[in-house]
């Protein structure tokens, strides 16, 4: 046991920097200093919310003077549905309930909001018994043969 050499060590493995390591700007200095050859790029808009990025077609849209919206049911046919509703004595949840609707739906057709849709305007003739579509509107409705 007197060859050993208590005071020497041997390292068999020496861990070389980590990514966060290698990538911090005292690392990148130093490597600098000691003359090594250095690259460093950035990513373009890396760790960025890329869905607010402005495209070509922004100036092009913008540009654009055409304007674009939806049909909305006219007033006529909600003060109809306001009439044949209250002339039955029923509400807007009552009517909405028979239609299996929400009453909003029926108070955003009543105030002339909503894009219209026929199977949803359908439902409402059917119950209030008034035409709501195509030139007599407010007129009652033909009692279609029953089955």
């Amino acid at each position: 046991m007197a060859e050993s050499d208590w005071d020497t060590v041997t390292v068999l493995r020496k861990k070389g920097p980590t990514a966060a390591q290698a990538k911090s700007k005292q690392a990148i200095t130093a490597a600098q200093r000691r003359g090594e050859e250095v690259e460093t790029s950035k990513k373009w808009s890396a760790g960025q919310n890329k869905q607010h990025t402005i495209t070509r077609n922004t100036a092009k849209l913008d540009r654009e003077t055409e304007e674009l919206h939806h049909d909305r049911v006219p007033l006529e046919v909600g003060k109809v549905i306001q009439q044949g509703r209250q002339g039955k004595g029923m509400t807007q949840k009552d009517l909405a309930t028979k239609i299996n609707e929400k009453p909003q739906v029926i108070a955003d057709y009543e105030c002339g909001k909503a894009i219209p849709n026929n199977q949803v305007m359908g439902k409402i003739e059917r119950v209030i018994g008034l035409k709501l579509r195509g030139k007599d509107i407010g007129k009652p409705m033909d009692p279609g043969p029953k089955k």
